[in-house]
Order: C-alpha cells, then structure tokens, then sequence
C-alpha cells in the first residue's frame, strides 16, 4: 500500500505532540534545576557573570547567602515540574477531546510564562541560558498553540454547588491556586525591585548594600531568580485555577492536581527547614495555601473517583477525529 503521508505533517499531527514536548521540556529542565541547585553548585554563567564559584562565596556570612540562592533555585525546578505536569494534562485529556477551554488555558498560562523572562529589564542580568532555552521552548510552544487554535468543541458543565462537599472542595483548590498567581505576582515584583524581604535579609545577616560591595553583581543575580521563580509561579497557578475551573472531574486531573501540588508546595516548603530558614512570618502564606489545598483535594477525592469512569458530554457531534 503506498503511503503517501507527508512526514512533518504526521510527526505534528493536530498540534498536540508540540504542546506534549512543551510540557517534557518543562519537566526536564525542573528536574536538572532541583538537582543543580540541591549540588550548591552555580550553574558556569552565574559563576562567571559574578567571577567567583559558590564556594567563594559560601565563606561569607556562614553560607547563607548561597543556601537563600539555593532555596529559590529549589523552588523554581519544582514549579517547573508542576507547570508541565499541568500541560502534560491539558494536552492529552481536555485537548484531546478538543475542548476550546483548554487551548485558552494554555495560552494564557504560556504567555504569562514567557513574558515573565521579560523581568530581567528590571533588574539588569540577561541569563544566557535561560534566554537560549526560551528561544527554543516558544516556538514549539506556539506552534502547538497554532495548530490547535480551531479546538472549539463545546462541552457540559456540572453544576457548581458550593453546599456540597465537592463544590466546597473545588472552592478551597481554586482559593489556594489564586493565592499561588497572587504569590508569584508579589514575589515577581519584588525580584524587580527591592529584590529582598526583610526577613529575608536576617536569615543571610546582611544588608543590600553590603551584598554589592562584596559583590556589584550578586544582587542581580538573586533578583534573576527571584523574579524567574516568581513569573514560573503565575504560569502555575494560572493553569491550575483554569483548570481546576474548567475541568471536567476526573480521576486524571485530580491526579495532576495533585502531582503540582506535591512538587510546587513541596519544593517550595520544605526546602526552608533543611537550609534554616524557618522565619514564621515567611513560611505562613505557603504553609496556609498548601493547607488549603490540600484540604480542598482531599473533599474532591471521594467525588472524582466515583466519576472516574464517566466522560464529559460533548454538545456538537463528534467527527471521529478527536482521538
């Protein structure tokens, strides 16, 4: 038989596999950041943009200042693994069935992503890794994006009853997904402009203006991350509240929910106690949402896997074609 497919074409399907490989990249790169970061190791531009290794600089102020570099840098892998755990979803489950608000969900947490390696105007320090994997990430990015722009298949929603046991569940996730936009948003900012909290600074004992005479490089370098950290939790918790909105309930995003949650919260939380940065007032907004959003999934967990073998019903005739 003779096939006459054309190659590109079949490799990129509907667009899907684009926003698949999207969302592995994303995985990969968190899990390369987690394990960078948790070595204490600089990656090779951070130590030549400062001149001076991590071990250098571990011998000021009993390594704080390394161990406050490393706890953002932690954070930052495991927000990146839960932005493409998200993704991995919205592409195979929602997408598949060609759901329009799943493109929307993607797009919008997308550009919130990218546009956040933007943030480096405001504080000074172009990362040349992060530049190059941006410039390769978004045109594979959008070009998922394009191809499934015409995903419109409308679908039925259930009700949203807040009385109910599920519908306080659902309530209590998108509460703490918000707080994870607001989180990011807040952190963001900072990072482009006073770069430091206070509690920060007593936790590494020292004041901006010591960090630039020691170093005029080291607090561009922080604010990088802080502001990279910041824009990967808007993506986050973008593309969770979307979903977590939009969604159909299922066995499948309850699980993918609960996978970003795992490793956002928990890179974010626990990295503090193994360094000793455990300031109360610090800890309180992310120790409160992970509450919240644990306790949420857990009154959602019953509802969805009794649901787990239903399937949202589509309004519009299917062409056979939604896989």
């Amino acid at each position: 038989m003779n096939d006459d497919r054309g190659f590109l074409a079949t490799l990129l399907g509907d667009g899907r596999s684009l926003l698949t490989l999207t969302a592995l990249i994303l995985i990969g790169a968190g899990g390369f950041a987690f394990f960078q970061a948790c070595t204490g190791q600089f990656l090779p531009q951070d130590t030549e943009y400062l001149g001076m290794s991590a071990k250098q600089l571990c011998t000021l102020h009993g390594c704080r200042i390394v161990h406050f570099m490393v706890h953002d840098r932690v954070s930052f892998g495991g927000v990146l693994v839960a932005i493409g755990t998200m993704y991995l979803w919205l592409s195979e489950f929602p997408l598949r069935r060609r759901e329009r608000w799943a493109w929307w969900a993607l797009a919008i947490s997308g550009v919130a992503g990218f546009l956040s390696f933007l943030a480096y105007l405001g504080y000074g320090y172009l990362d040349t890794w992060h530049g190059v994997a941006t410039l390769v990430l978004a045109p594979i990015f959008g070009g998922g994006l394009w191809l499934t722009r015409k995903f419109n298949q409308p679908v039925e929603r259930l009700p949203f009853d807040f009385r109910s046991r599920r519908g306080l569940g659902r309530l209590l996730v998108l509460a703490a997904t918000f707080g994870i936009v607001a989180a990011g948003l807040t952190i963001m900012t900072v990072g482009m402009t006073s770069v430091f909290v206070p509690t920060d600074l007593t936790f590494m004992g020292v004041t901006p203006q010591e960090l630039r005479a020691y170093n005029p490089h080291l607090v561009p370098l922080i604010a990088h991350d802080r502001a990279g950290f910041g824009g990967a939790l808007v993506s986050c918790g973008l593309a969770m509240f979307i979903c977590a909105l939009f969604g159909f309930p299922s066995r499948s995003l309850w699980q993918a929910l609960a996978i970003a949650g795992v490793c956002g919260f928990g890179c974010a939380i626990l990295v503090h106690p193994a360094i000793g940065y455990t300031n109360a007032l610090h800890l309180g907004p992310a120790v409160m949402g992970c509450v919240v959003f644990t306790i949420g999934m857990a009154m959602l967990s019953p509802a969805t896997r009794s649901l787990s073998s239903s399937s949202p019903r589509s309004l519009a005739p299917s062409d056979g074609s939604a896989g």
